[in-house]
Formats: structure tokens, sequence, C-alpha cells
């Protein structure tokens, strides 16, 4: 009998898939050059956004040409990768005659970078033809070292890429490749590098994790390996993040959200994802806008919204959420770990709904520029952008990992709240 790939969710058998050799800890960036020298790189290709007025970009390059290397610096990555940006760094990286890459920055850089090197691998094929699951058929990539800047999205660590098609700017689409082919070479998590992560920045990108350590510890795949990481970087995501966000130089605080972002990637890597990942993917593939932040508008609306399904496990989340479950019956403690999601979110700035999202909300907000320059600054609540977005998710890879079985119609009242509504 076939099985089809959106059965898998529902097998006995479950896959571990790799994690990359990473180095965490203050002071690993130092040794970057030495690394990548390691890996037998000589001309390094270094993609990232660019990180400006930081000096990261600076201080690495520096790190790497001390051993003898050169550089080349493709910084042209936006937020949520587009296909272009990957093509346009796969191409530089063939006329420069690289023999390595080094993504520095987020999920973006680090994305991009992963397409890059299946597209090098794969004849200079589009990387559109790349989404789903296990696409690549020459493993043979070039050496990647990912150096991260903020404590988020884990593609350091991950077999997955995010990826917008912008073929055709009527229906953009921010699709998922799981490809064990894309793994970095080594990960590298300073938290030193996150200290100039700017406040807001740092809140999304936290909420992220909190979607990356709670989805696959509800996920329908039930992955056993999984479900004592997801524990841990929930309660490391609680007790860390608001100092992160408003007491940028407190080490422990910035190690803590270092060490939930690899430990939430190390339970998603294998125990997947859901809902909260398709909203977010939906929102950024028709507004660009930021994938932690739609995670965190999301989050609380998706755990409310599979409640019933998962009572159990999220009550189980309560506690590391700084709940006292004590004398609570188990749908109460559920109830209450929604609640403190809500409260950590208020606490560290985000904003109630979508529709709050404007072009001066954060830094480097790219809501109607570039390809996106018609979509306009504002994300549209009508009933027909409403349905759009609940269409998107259920044609998204992470949709179904989701332990509430759902329709467009049952998302559509879910997809209102997070556009208009408030808690």
């Amino acid at each position: 009998m076939a099985i089809e790939l959106n059965q898998i969710w529902d097998m006995p058998i479950k896959e571990f898939h790799p994690l990359p050799k990473a180095l965490l800890g203050v002071g690993a960036h130092d040794i970057l050059g030495v690394e990548a020298k390691k890996l037998g790189m000589t001309r390094v290709l270094i993609m990232t956004t660019g990180l400006r007025g930081s000096g990261i970009i600076e201080e690495l390059k520096g790190k790497i040409e001390y051993q003898g290397l050169d550089v080349v610096v493709f910084d042209k990555v936006e937020s949520n990768p587009k296909d272009y940006n990957v093509m346009d760094a796969a191409a530089l990286y063939n006329s420069e005659k690289c023999d390595g890459i080094i993504s520095v920055g987020g999920g973006s850089s680090h994305d991009a970078a992963k397409g890059a090197r299946v597209v090098i691998a794969h004849d200079g094929r589009n990387i559109n033809e790349f989404q789903g699951f296990s696409k690549s058929t020459n493993f043979e990539n070039p050496p990647h070292i990912a150096v991260s800047t903020t404590a988020g999205t884990g593609a350091e660590t991950s077999w997955a890429y995010v990826i917008t098609d912008t073929s055709d700017m009527d229906n953009p689409h921010k699709w998922v490749a799981f490809d064990d082919a894309s793994l970095v070479s080594l990960a590298m998590d300073d938290p030193l590098l996150y200290y100039s992560c700017p406040q807001h920045f740092t809140a999304y990108c936290g909420f992220d994790v909190l979607a990356h350590c709670s989805e696959p510890y509800v996920s329908r795949l039930d992955f056993a390996p999984s479900l004592g990481n997801a524990l841990y970087a929930t309660k490391l995501v609680a007790d860390n993040l608001a100092t992160a966000v408003y007491d940028p130089r407190n080490l422990e605080a910035r190690t803590g959200m270092m060490n939930a972002q690899y430990i939430a990637t190390q339970a998603f890597n294998s125990g997947g994802l859901g809902m909260i990942h398709s909203m977010s993917h939906a929102i950024s593939a028709f507004y660009d806008t930021h994938h932690g932040l739609n995670n965190a508008i999301a989050l609380p609306r998706v755990w409310e919204y599979n409640l019933p399904a998962r009572y159990k496990r999220y009550a189980e989340l309560a506690p590391q959420m700084g709940v006292d479950t004590r004398n609570m019956s188990t749908v109460q403690a559920a109830d209450a770990a929604v609640e403190a999601a809500i409260r950590l979110a208020k606490d560290v700035g985000i904003p109630d709904n979508f529709s709050q999202i404007t072009p001066g909300l954060y830094a480097k907000n790219q809501m109607g520029t570039g390809k996106y320059e018609n979509k306009g600054t504002v994300i549209d609540t009508s009933a027909e952008s409403v349905r759009r977005i609940a269409e998107h998710m259920m044609e998204d890879a992470c949709t179904p990992g989701n332990p509430r079985e759902s329709t467009v119609e049952s998302l559509i009242p879910m997809v209102e709240h997070a556009m208009t509504g408030s808690y």
C-alpha cells in the first residue's frame, strides 16, 4: 500500500533527524576563522542581511582573514528570504569561485545560505523546485558555518529552511523544505553576539523559540525524544526572555535564551511544528512581516485553539511558564498556560493583533517595499484576506503536525481574532 506524505504524522515509526556539530558559549566566535580553515575553506562567501551598525560583520571578516582566507560578502539577504536572494547568492558564490559559506545573523541569513548550497549542488536549479520533503539528490554541498546573532529560529541547527516564492506576486507563497542535505557543517552560538540585538527583535525572536518548544510538545507526531527538551526550553524562555529584552547585556539571560533556542530546535527538528508556524508563514508570505512577531501574535490563539485536543500537554507546559498548578484541574492548568503566554507577550511588548503592525513598529520593517511595494503597509483584515490566510495555512508543511484536525472553516475564527482581536 502506498503511503502519502501527509500520513507520516500518524505512523508508529518516527524518524530522528541529525543535528550538526555545534560550538556554544562565550567566545565561540573568536575561533570562526580557525573552524573555517579546518573545514577546508580558502575563499569564503559571507551571507548576511548586513547587520549594519553592529560591527559584527567587520569583526568576523577580520577573524576569517587573519587565518589567511579570502572573504566575499553578500549582504543582500532580506527578512523572510526570497527566492531571488538565494539565486543571487549562489551565482555570486560560483562567479567568485568560493569554496565555503558562512552565514551570519538569524534565520533569514541561515535559511538563504542553506538554499544557496542546495542550488549550487544542483547546477543552478531554481530554489523553488526544492519545496517539501527531501528533494535534494546531491548531498555534496559546500561546507557551511552558521553564526547566530539572535536567539530565535534555530536555523543553524535544524534540517529545515524557509523561502518565499515571489515568482507570482499576486499569490506569493512561503514554503518550507525539510532536507537533511541542508544541515550546516557547524553551528556557532555565542551569547556575546546577541548583545546588539534590538529589544523588539529579542522579544519577537524569543516567541519564535517558545513556538519551537511548545509545538513539538503537543504535536500529533508525539515524538518521545523531543519532549524533555521541549519542556526545558519552555522554562528557559519563561525565565529569561523578559530580562534579555530589558537588560540586554545580562549574560545569564542572553545565555539562557541561546540555550533555549538550541534546545527547542533539538525538539522540533524531529518532533514537528504546527499551526503557529503555518499562520506566521502565511502572514509573511502576503505582507513580508517579521516571522518571530507573527509567531508571537499567533501563539496564544493557536494554543487556545488546540486545547481540546491536548489539554494534558498544555497543562504540563503551565508550570514551565511559572504557573503554580498544584490546586488546578488539568483544564484549569491548560487555560493558565495560555494566560501565562499572553502575560509574557504583554510584558515584552508584543502587539495585540496583526492589524497593529505598521511600518514604524520595528526597525527594518519591509512592508510595502521591494517586490511588496503594491501590497500596502497595513495588513488587510477583510473576510477575503482572512480566508486567504486560512487557505495558505492548510497547505503549509507544518500543518500536519498540529494536534487538532482542521479545515479552512475551522481556522477562520482563529485567524479573525489574530487579525483584530485582543486579550
